[in-house]
């Protein structure tokens, strides 16, 4: 599992590492990668940007639900603890993605 820093494709900030599990979004406008076939590894060829559109109960968490801007697949990542809430209730109001 790779857990690096990296700079938001789509904000432009700057996104340290997540120190418990590999970062696979951006905690500032929730956006991510198509770089994943399982979590952390890197190993997906599409690098479309993902555009969060939606949230889901997952066990005590939520997933964020995406986009891909390239291939239009569906992707789901667990939030992390430092993810803006306030995007996170906004997105929660989307009920079609």
């Amino acid at each position: 599992m790779i857990d690096e820093s990296f700079i938001c494709e789509n904000c432009g900030k700057n996104v340290e590492k997540l120190n418990y599990t590999a970062r696979d979004h951006c905690p500032y406008c929730l956006y991510s990668k198509h770089v994943d076939i399982l979590p952390g590894d890197r190993e997906n060829l599409c690098h479309g940007l993902l555009k969060p559109v939606g949230i889901e109960k997952f066990k005590n968490s939520y997933k964020i639900i995406y986009r891909c801007n390239k291939c239009k697949n569906l992707h789901k990542n667990i939030m992390a603890l430092d993810d803006d809430m306030n995007l996170v209730i906004e997105l929660s109001k989307n009920t079609t993605y």
